[in-house]
This record gives C-alpha cells, structure tokens and sequence, in this order.
C-alpha cells in the first residue's frame, strides 16, 4: 500500500477518535500543545542527537521526564518529552506516517494500534525482546501485551494500565443529608442517591451525577459488562450490544442520566470540570485522572469508592461479574524509521522494565502494566484513599477495553444521531434507548463485516 494512501486510511480512522484512558475513552490528562519548532531534533553537548518522544497527557510529564533524565544519565543520550493535544497528537503522527518526521518514541493506543503495526509504521521489537534481560512479557498484563502484537510480532512494550471508580464530593453528600457511597453500592443505589442530590440541590443548581457520554470506558461500557453484555466480543468478531443484558445495562445509564447534569451542560463544560466546581456530587473516573483530583483546590472533600455493581441476581452481594471495570492500556512505539533504533529501544525497555514500572507507579505517573505494583500507585498520593482501583482487581473483574481493527469506526457512530445521542438527549423515553441498542448491534456488525 502507498504511504499516501495509508495517509487517508489512517486519517479516517483517527480523525473522530475518542480519547480513552490511559488512558479510555475518558479523558487522558490535561494536554497541552508544544511549537513543533520544539519538537526538532536537538544537538546536545557530547553531540549525541536527543531522542523525540511525544506523549498527550501533561499529567504524566513530569513524572516521565524524570525517569527518562535517569535513563540519560547512564546512556549519555538526552531525551526531550514533548506533550501534544490529543488531536493534535494524531494529525501529526498521521503526517509523520504519510512521509513527513515522526518522533523516535511515542504512544500507542487501543485504538489505532493494528492500523499503525499492518502498516509497518512501527519498530518490530521481536530481536530487541528476545535479546533483553530486562523485558519478559510474561509479567505484563496480558491484555496490553497481545494488543501491541500483530501476526505474531510485537511492536509496543506495555506501558501501563488503569481502572475505574467512583468519584464524590462528601461537602454535597454532607450539606443534603444523603449517605454517601460505600463499597457496597449497586448502580441503583447511585441512581437513588443522585436523585436524591439533584431534588435538594435544584435550587443551588446541584446535580447529584454527572456522565459524559463521549466517555465510554470510564463510563458506560461499564454497566453493559456488569448486566452480562459485551460491546466487542473475546474474539473481537462480534458484539453482543443489542441484546437483553445489554438493553439492561443502557437502560439504568438512562435512569441515572434523568437524574444528571444535562448533557447539553456535560459539553460545554466537561464532567470533571462540573465536579471540581462543586456542581455534581458524583462522577466515575479513571486512575489515569487521580493527579487531576488530587491537586485540585477542594480535592479534600473528594472520595474514591469500589465502582457500582449490577446486582443482576437479585440476591443483595456482588456475584463474579456483577462489578466490571474496563481497563486499557499503552504501549511505548518506536517509529519504523527512527535513525536512532538501538537508543529508542533502550530508552522504552528502561521505561517498561520492574525499576522503571516502579518508579512510574512510586512517582504517581499512572499504575504499572506490571503485575502487581497498583499498591504502588495507590499509596503515593498523601492523604487521598485510592485503595477502590486496587478492590476491584481483588473483587470485581477487570475486561480489556473493547477494540476491533478499525475501533474508531464503529465507536465513533454508535455515539451518533440515529443511535445512542437520541437516548442521551432525551432520557425519559425507555424506547429510545431499546432502539438505540439495536441500531449499535448494527452498526458494530456492519462494521466489523468490512474491517
């Protein structure tokens, strides 16, 4: 295929992408742009070129940096993390993948993954690996480790992964009288508590709940899992979104969005922008979002607890599969093209290895695709309890983020009129979100079809 049509391929696929955790499709950080004057490659004194790496969350850079000037200090090459808008980030690796300048290293995410490693727009690390004491892949979740794989090569080295939980403002839960999450909780109990906060806070213009519905893996992906659906297949051939567990799934999202700030509230402003502003008095979030929270200016009213479950069997305790958390993935990449291959894959060993898993974690970077080190991450922010991301792994079930070959595709028009944002804008109305249901089935297998 002609790099200019891998160009528009590739443009297609990632111009309507949704940002997904580690990041899902909930927002990954606050990103900020850098002049692409300053992602150039650089002399430095010894005349070792730096290495380029580009990232898209600003939360994270500090913490990477660091641990990359600590890779320096032994290999002698500097290296320059370069922070990108999520957007921004793929228009200009789709312009470096079409012939332009890529950097040396840089993220790879569930949903562009298989274009980019069928496209050989990535470094095959298979000698690399197989040469490298510090890697053995068997330690990684293997759910990140099997994404960045294509016909039986791998192109990524794992580099973390997150979970979800719920995120609530004790002052809200305080102020009108409503008790306050527990471990416990069903997502009736959120709708009940909800809609409990939005009655008593009417006149404050409080909402007891917030989602954003652009934001499918730290939302509600979730409850389709928990009511026995699935979005994508295990074999990613499929999906099973139109069928009745599902259906029961959407229809409690749509319980609690009549309950919720508005959607048209949600985009102007953001969820998490609503919390921290002391509107709504719940919201679900990823660990990738924890830093966000934690220097926030009222951050010590904000609570985690365990995300809800779907008391399906009706019996009052959570039963295997009743809690599901989506969890997603990245890896670092390597441009095929890099003039500095052997640099880049030092660089991106040393980031994925046990010392430097440890160190993102320690350094409250975002948890470890190591096994486990999430206490790690968890305990490195003073005075915030983080323990609901590591409950679930012991109690609930942890599910890959759904993915297919052309993800953004079908996600992307699911979340469109004539699907999904007709229920979501208008919630009263069960029938639409039924309906809905089964024109994602649709969608999904139509897609898939021409995949």
């Amino acid at each position: 295929m002609k790099k200019k049509a891998i160009s528009v391929l590739l443009a297609a696929m990632i111009g309507t992408a949704l940002l997904a955790g580690c990041g899902s499709s909930g927002v990954t950080g606050t990103s900020a742009s850098t002049d692409s004057a300053e992602a150039k490659t650089t002399a430095s004194a010894s005349g070792s070129d730096t290495l380029q790496v580009d990232i898209w969350d600003n939360n994270q850079l500090a913490g990477l940096q660091q641990i990359a000037d600590e890779w320096t200090k032994t290999s002698g090459v500097p290296v320059k993390i370069n922070v990108i808008t999520w957007d921004q980030y793929w228009t200009l690796l789709e312009a470096g993948a079409s012939g332009g300048e890529m950097p040396d290293v840089f993220w790879m995410h569930s949903n562009t993954a298989q274009m980019y490693m069928e496209n050989n727009m990535l470094l095959n690390l298979d000698d690399y690996i197989a040469k490298d004491d510090a890697i053995d892949l068997s330690n990684y979740y293997e759910g990140i480790v099997s994404l960045y794989s294509s016909d039986g090569h791998q192109y990524a080295l794992p580099k973390d992964h997150d979970t979800i939980a719920l995120l609530y403002n004790q002052a809200i839960f305080d102020k009108y009288g409503v008790a306050t999450p527990t471990d416990d909780w069903t997502w009736e109990d959120v709708y009940k508590a909800a809609s409990e906060i939005s009655k008593k806070g009417a006149a404050d213009g409080v909402y007891g709940y917030a989602l954003n519905t652009s934001n499918n893996q730290d939302g509600w992906y979730n409850l389709i899992y928990d009511y026995g659906g699935q979005v994508i297949t295990d074999d990613h051939k499929g999906t099973t979104i139109g069928s009745d567990e599902s259906k029961a799934g959407m229809e409690m999202v749509r319980k609690i969005l009549t309950a919720a700030v508005p959607q048209t509230m949600v985009a102007e402003s953001g969820t998490d922008s609503l919390f921290q502003s002391n509107i709504v008095g719940m919201i679900t979030q990823g660990s990738w979002m924890v830093n966000s929270f934690y220097t926030a200016q009222d951050h010590e009213n904000y609570k985690w607890a365990v995300l809800p479950y779907a008391d399906v069997n009706g019996n009052g305790s959570c039963d295997k599969g009743e809690r599901q958390s989506c969890y997603n993935g990245l890896g670092w990449a390597i441009s095929a093209n890099t003039k500095h291959p052997d640099e880049a894959y030092s660089l991106i060993s040393y980031f994925s290895s046990k010392e430097g898993q440890q160190k993102q974690a320690e350094l409250g970077v975002t948890m470890a695709a190591y096994k486990d080190m999430s206490d790690a991450f968890t305990s490195s922010f003073d005075g915030m309890d983080l323990s609901a991301f590591t409950k679930i792994e012991d109690d609930g079930t942890l599910y890959f983020r759904p993915y297919t070959r052309k993800t953004t595709v079908w996600e992307d028009a699911i979340q469109q009129e004539g699907c999904f944002l007709d229920a979501w804008q208008d919630p009263s109305d069960p029938a639409k979100m039924a309906a809905a249901c089964d024109n994602a089935q649709k969608i999904i297998e139509d897609a898939i079809a021409n995949e």
